[in-house]
């Protein structure tokens, strides 16, 4: 096979691969109903009618202290076999989990710095 025929079956698995991808975008944005309607996009409460804007707006508070502890429970999952595996894995494990704590301790020092962590 010469280099010109392997480039250009990439190609042509490049344009099907496209081809596919944008195919169901487009038929959806074709096909769409055109107007909204106000029972459609009102929100559902069980079949009766909404007694508030469904829309709320929250303290942007909520979100960081839920992002804070996804980081600190995904650190756990490093954590802990490192630590049952510890006395097998030897010194290079160690510098190398040192770095990823002070990392992320570094980042909260910085969060704490900045005000992330304090109720307002």
């Amino acid at each position: 096979m010469t280099q010109q025929a392997a480039w250009s079956i990439i190609g042509i698995f490049s344009l099907v691969a496209i081809i596919f991808s944008t195919l169901p975008i487009a038929g959806a944005f074709f096909f769409r109903p055109r107007k909204g309607n106000a029972a459609k996009e009102a929100s559902y409460e069980c079949g009766l009618h909404p007694k508030s804007d469904p829309h709320v707006q929250y303290n942007i508070q909520y979100y960081l202290f839920a992002l804070a502890f996804l980081i600190f429970s995904i650190e756990i999952l490093y954590v802990y076999p490192w630590a049952v595996n510890f006395k097998k894995l030897g010194p290079v494990a160690l510098a190398e989990m040192a770095v990823f704590l002070s990392v992320l301790l570094l980042g909260l020092a910085y969060a704490w710095r900045k005000g992330g962590l304090d109720w307002q």
